[in-house]
């Protein structure tokens, strides 16, 4: 009996899930629709947030989630959950991108990474600075840091909306700029938002950290494993006074850019095992004790044809992009339109975050910029026209993500809280469809 089928020996039904889920595959990794799908959740966020049901947003998210073994009980928020756990996961592919850009990418050499770096420094200290120009006083001046960061995801998906017309290292420009901007967000909420810190979960992060490169040290490549010694760390960061995401940073950044070395290379593995099954009786006797060893390597094979940096980024991306950055965008972008709920200077904490991304990231990147090619430190890349750094500028000014997160940790008085979001949301929708307008002038002199 022939068991071989082709494509067309295929049930029908059959035939159209292998399509549709091909077609789902290659949609998810559209990155303007991730960003659609982010825009989505924020605006479902603002609508239930400002509908009679608005009581309803708030109690879910502050329901209570619940893990313990026995006496040993840990009790917090869903918002507790989303923010200071789920956004581990995103802060570890943010860890790996920097890992990987500086191993291969934009950043792998100080000649590459110069002007994105002077770019990114620019749009960080005059953001900071129009901020704080506004608000001078302590309790609103401690969000100064909110209007600095650019969030990755959206940025390149409002590019990438504007077609193939863009030159590619218009786009790299953009990455690594907003790569070193998550670095420098990452410093930021190290240095300027960490509590009083406590010896004790230095020595548990520690343990982790050790663990980890142990188990790299001695060829484990199953990324499961890792869950543990992340965990130890996760929890070193929380009990040291640390924000507890920042454990993902750390993780993406020990993460091998290389692939764990085997005694024999991944292609002649693959090779040798198809040879091995072709040439046996394994296959055809369906023998699972035969066939367990051989499918064994196989995996390992295809495991370690790739680095584990870029392999367990790939896995994680459609995750955090469609799960991870919606449901945070859900918890945090509800708040009330109505400014009758601000508190005192208020006004002037939204005003100065959404002016601060609108203007003050393009001034400051475009500025920057301009300086360091003027004074022969740098030079534009080729294709990057002065034109290209303008839409990169406008597109830094999207926020959002990173800059809500940070919000949260700047102001413990909700109405600040609520005002700071506001001016984020404002202020990364202005520089959206700024950076759409200028975009499409932009592709059409292209």
């Amino acid at each position: 009996m022939n068991d071989s089928f082709s494509f067309g020996d295929l049930p029908k039904a059959q035939r159209l899930a292998e399509q549709a889920l091909s077609t789902l595959h290659r949609f998810l990794h559209v990155e303007a629709v991730s960003g659609a799908v982010l825009l989505a959740a924020a605006a479902a966020a603002l609508i239930w947030a400002n509908s009679p049901f608005a009581h309803g947003y708030h109690a879910f998210w502050n329901l209570p989630l619940t893990l313990g073994v026995g006496e040993y009980v840990f009790s917090r928020s869903l918002h507790f959950w989303v923010n200071d756990a789920l956004m581990t996961v995103f802060f570890l592919v943010v860890g790996m991108e920097i890992r990987r850009e500086v191993h291969e990418g934009a950043l792998r050499t100080l000649d590459q990474a110069i002007l994105p770096l002077v770019a990114a420094t620019g749009g960080v200290i005059v953001p900071a600075l129009i901020y704080l120009s506004l608000n001078s006083d302590p309790a609103r001046g401690q969000g100064w840091a909110v209007p600095t960061a650019t969030d990755i995801a959206f940025a390149v998906g409002v590019l990438a909306l504007l077609g193939r017309k863009v030159p590619v290292n218009v786009r790299v420009f953009l990455l690594a700029l907003a790569i070193i901007d998550d670095i420098i967000a990452v410093l930021i909420i190290a240095l300027f938002y960490t509590a009083s810190l406590q010896l004790g979960g230095f020595v548990i992060a520690s343990i982790g950290v050790f663990a980890a490169l142990g188990f790299q040290r001695i060829g484990i490549g199953s990324a499961p494993i890792y869950v543990l010694p992340g965990s130890l760390v996760w929890i070193g960061f929380m009990v040291a006074g640390i924000h507890p995401t920042l454990a993902g940073v750390v993780l993406g950044l020990l993460t091998p850019a290389r692939p764990i070395p085997m005694r024999e290379p991944p292609l002649e593995v693959v090779s040798r095992v198809l040879k091995q099954l072709q040439s046996g009786d394994a296959v055809k006797a369906r023998d699972s004790h035969l066939l367990e060893q051989p499918l064994r390597d196989l995996r390992v094979a295809h495991r370690e044809l790739l680095p584990p940096v870029s392999r367990v980024q790939m896995v994680m991306h459609p995750w955090v992009a469609y799960g991870v950055m919606p449901i945070f965008a859900l918890a945090n972008a509800g708040v009330s339109l109505t400014g009758a709920d601000l508190p005192t200077g208020g006004h002037l904490v939204m005003m100065g975050a959404a002016l601060a991304l609108v203007a003050g990231k393009p001034l400051g990147a475009v500025g920057a910029t301009w300086v360091a090619v003027r004074l022969g430190w740098c030079r534009l890349a080729p294709g990057v026209s002065w034109g290209g750094v303008c839409l990169v500028g406008l597109l830094a000014g999207i926020g959002f993500t990173m800059s809500i997160f940070i919000s949260m940790l700047a102001f413990s008085d909700q109405g600040l809280l609520r005002a700071a979001k506001l001016g984020v949301l404002f202020g990364s929708l202005v520089a959206a469809t700024l950076g759409l307008g200028w975009g499409a002038i932009y592709v059409r002199r292209q």
